[in-house]
């Protein structure tokens, strides 16, 4: 008796009758005549063919290669072909399946570290399995090359599950929407009279917007545009105790009192709720940056040091805020020099970012951001540093505005592929600029389908630029020609080191290399926006998941290559090597021109070795300000509090010295934004394992 195997391993008797009715199908996709006796007959010969074979089993694959070889030598050429097409497509079906399969099946035990901030709940796990479903769909959608360079490893195309839904990132106006009240779907919002209710639909604005987006969205100009409300909040509180105090000075007193509590309150609110409240399906909490630190008068100076004090004080237990990122911008005249009126603020922020990590900085006097806050137009960044301010389409500046879509180089496979020719590394370099641009052309013509309605709140509600007064059928195109499309780069120190034999944190030569290719890229998307009349930018891109993906696949065609492919990541950006030993103002030297270059987004940090002082970070931050062009900076260290009492502890303690807890927490920064340890994929966990800090000389 002949069993025929089938794929999964399973045995069944061989039935005759199915090559039949495979026969018949084929003819049927296409239409085609077959008489019920060329079926029999061609069924026969296969049969007698398998016959021959004098085999006790048979795998399908072999019986279907038979059939198709008879149809097409039996004048049923046209029926083979469809035979033929109609395995393909199910092969690949199957393929998908079994990839998908594999993909859920991991999923269902925990969610991938693609995202540090991302859950391990019930409604983490189904976004993961609808993103992995999602993700196949668009690759099978896209022209077959740019599918075949994001499978391959030559270049990444971010968030491909939301490649046909939404966009990447926006900074909020913030202000604006609350002046003017907003709608979350179930009914209208009135504006906000106090601040405390300015402060929670900040929050909500932050949630509703992620809800509709896959990246991160921030309040570019939160202390001023908090400031608006604290007027009305003072108003308020006046009317409250007039009758009661008839004495002006006590009266004014105790109004001043009440703000300041009543402005704590909302400040401790902001930090509590970006803390707990969840958006995209309770996967996460809201990806969200704020920046702070210019205050164009008292009442938004009182919010920015207000919430640096709250966000100082942490959580219920003192525990670490993982969000908001806080961004506090740095400025000559405003707050940078002891001179200066809000100098107080900067003080406050060193001392903060000491403790937690956050704020990091943002240096409104470099070249680039200078430009613009002397037109009047104030820089913001965030935490997963999106930078916008240029705009071909329109006013230049950042509200309403944000990121659309980024793709990703794979560096040091180039610099493996060109073999040291610096000539060919370009050459590869154009095709995969050329790749990259197709990439987010092809993005660029699927996202233009949907339509207002398809992002309710962002769209809907007008916070994005670009839609006024257009109904809820319209296009979101003209939002696509407001934002930027990113081309980033990942792994420049290791491409540098397989052409070079060095990176640029140890030579000369290899420095001047490193800036000549980012160079090349900002040169070509600044092409690319006055060819195509789109925002396009340089983005250094902040690999986070990408950090151990490309490696891998990077292992397996060129094996182990010592400073390229021997670790399990690729240095993040234009960032020198994380273990490579180096002076705090070396690695700040060497890494500010990329600022420059890199106007998509950009951030630097510094690794230090146990908690800073206050003083500390503010010689850093001042030493890389008044000396460099470099804009956006953070400090790192290991933060680990024990969770029972929320008491910081140094990393040699393996108990709280408090409490004698041994449940401890450790928190790192993860590309741009902090994180729990043990939320680091498996790329970014190694990479934090190899950081070293960086000496004071």
């Amino acid at each position: 008796m002949l069993h025929v195997v089938k794929r999964d391993g399973r045995e069944a008797e061989f039935n005759p009758e199915k090559i039949s009715n495979a026969i018949r199908g084929a003819a049927k996709e296409i239409g085609a005549e077959v008489k019920t006796s060329e079926v029999l007959h061609l069924t026969q010969e296969i049969a007698k063919q398998i016959e021959a074979l004098n085999l006790k089993s048979i795998t399908v694959e072999e019986i279907q290669n038979l059939v198709e070889k008879e149809l097409m030598k039996n004048n049923f050429r046209d029926i083979g072909t469809a035979y033929f097409n109609y395995r393909r497509e199910r092969t690949k079906i199957r393929s998908i399946k079994s990839s998908l399969m594999k993909a859920i099946s991991k999923i269902g035990v925990e969610t991938d570290r693609d995202n540090a901030n991302v859950g391990n709940n019930y409604s983490s796990k189904l976004l993961r399995i609808a993103s992995e479903s999602n993700k196949w769909h668009n690759l099978a959608k896209m022209p077959k090359k740019l599918a075949k360079a994001h499978e391959n490893g030559d270049i990444y195309y971010h968030d491909l599950d939301s490649y046909n839904l939404t966009t990447n990132c926006l900074h909020i106006p913030t202000k604006e929407i609350l002046k003017r009240g907003f709608n979350t779907g179930y009914g209208y919002i009135r504006p906000p009279k106090r601040i405390e209710s300015a402060a929670e639909l900040s929050c909500i604005l932050l949630q509703s917007s992620q809800n509709d987006m896959f990246g991160g969205q921030s309040h570019p100009d939160f202390d001023n545009d908090m400031g608006e409300f604290v007027e009305p909040t003072r108003e308020c509180i006046r009317k409250e105790f007039e009758d009661v105090v008839q004495d002006k000075n006590k009266l004014e007193e105790m109004v001043n009192a009440k703000l300041r509590e009543c402005v704590t309150q909302a400040m401790q609110g902001i930090v509590y709720n970006l803390n707990t409240m969840h958006s995209r399906a309770g996967s996460q909490v809201p990806f969200s940056s704020i920046n702070i630190g210019l205050p164009r008068s008292n009442d938004a100076a009182l919010i920015c040091e207000t919430f640096l004090e709250e966000y100082e004080k942490g959580l219920g237990k003192g525990e670490q805020p993982i969000f908001p990122n806080i961004i506090f911008r740095v400025k000559k005249g405003v707050n940078r020099e002891e001179e200066d009126p809000y100098f107080y603020l900067y003080k406050l922020a060193c001392r903060v970012a000491s403790k937690r990590m956050n704020p990091t900085f943002m240096n409104i006097d470099a070249s680039f951001n200078k430009e613009y806050y002397d037109k009047g137009i104030i820089p913001a960044t965030m935490g997963c540093r999106t930078y916008i301010c240029s705009n071909v389409n329109g006013e230049p500046g950042v509200k309403g505005r944000g990121n659309i879509a980024p793709t990703t180089i794979n560096l040091p496979r180039i610099g493996l592929l060109a073999k040291g020719d610096k000539e060919k590394f370009f050459s590869l370099l154009d095709e995969r600029l050329e790749l990259s641009k197709e990439s987010l052309l092809n993005r660029y013509d699927v996202l233009k389908k949907l339509r207002i309605k398809d992002l309710p709140f962002v769209a809907g509600q007008g916070i994005m630029k670009g839609l006024d007064g257009l109904p809820p059928e319209a296009s979101i195109e003209p939002v696509l020609k407001q934002g930027t499309w990113a081309i980033g780069f990942i792994g420049l120190a290791e491409a540098l080191v397989a052409l070079t034999g060095k990176h640029h944190g140890e030579d000369e030569k290899a420095r001047k290399l490193g800036l000549e290719i980012v160079r090349y890229i900002r040169d070509y998307t600044d092409k690319l926006t006055i060819l195509t009349h789109l925002n396009w930018s340089c983005y250094a891109t902040p690999a986070e998941g990408l950090s151990g993906k490309f490696i891998v696949k990077d292992k397996d065609v060129f094996g182990i290559i010592k400073g390229v492919t021997d670790k399990d990541y690729y240095t993040n950006s234009y960032h020198i090597p994380v273990g490579y030993k180096i002076s705090i103002r070396d690695k700040i030297d060497i890494e500010a021109p990329y600022h420059k270059l890199c106007n998509g987004g950009h951030i630097s940090y510094v690794e230090l070795d146990g908690y800073p002082d206050e003083a500390s970070v503010m010689d850093i931050i001042n030493y890389a300000y008044k000396n460099t062009d470099i804009s956006y900076m953070g400090i790192n260290f290991h933060i680990r509090y024990c969770k029972n009492c929320g008491t910081y502890m140094e990393d040699n303690e393996g108990k709280c010295h408090k409490c004698g807890s041994t449940d401890i927490q450790g928190i790192s920064r993860v590309t741009g934004y902090l994180s729990l340890d043990e939320r680091f994929g498996s790329g970014k966990a190694a990479e934090r394992k190899d950081r070293i800090p960086q000496n004071a000389k």
